[in-house]
């Protein structure tokens, strides 16, 4: 099957993610931002477009906007939940951690579903994406729980994958 490339889409998705995030960072809805996001968006998206072939895979429905809100919502609970553990291990008087490199299947087919995986990992304290092959990710867990690599997988991934695979495929 050829890889055909979609430049409408990928200018679309990567506007629109641009977009999203400057409106993220400057925490404001103003005329002017939204004005300047918008044309700043577009600028960088035409220029880059061609060469960010992962933003065809995304395809906005009202389903995936829902799931994507979910997967937001369960990421930030659990960043600050890492960060506590964290913060735990660290100020403890005696540091008592199991770290080691666990590896995770993916079901995520797609690269942009798998970057997405693996930023999520890496966000979230007490773990680190340091490889990615074919459809595992290998992880520096900093207190490992578990030696099964079911448990393992679910521990660290299962509770973004779910969503990431109804987002990117």
């Amino acid at each position: 099957m050829k890889n055909t490339i979609n430049l409408p889409l990928q200018f679309i998705n990567l506007w629109l993610t641009l977009l999203i995030i400057w409106l993220l960072a400057n925490g404001s809805l103003a005329s002017h931002t939204i004005i300047a996001g918008v044309s700043i968006s577009a600028v960088i998206a035409l220029a880059f477009a061609a060469f960010a072939q992962v933003y065809s895979v995304v395809r906005w429905s009202p389903r995936v906007i829902y799931y994507y809100l979910i997967y937001l919502s369960v990421f930030f609970y659990e960043l600050v939940k890492a960060n506590l553990n964290v913060m735990l291990l660290v100020f403890s008087p005696r540091i008592n951690i199991s770290p080691a490199i666990v590896e995770i299947k993916t079901e995520l087919k797609s690269p942009m579903g798998r970057l997405a995986l693996a930023n999520t990992i890496t966000l979230t304290p007490g773990t680190l994406v340091v490889d990615i092959q074919d459809d595992s990710l290998f992880v520096h867990w900093i207190n490992i729980s578990t030696t099964d690599p079911v448990a393992a997988a679910e521990a660290i991934s299962g509770r973004f994958e779910k969503y990431l695979k109804v987002i990117y495929g």
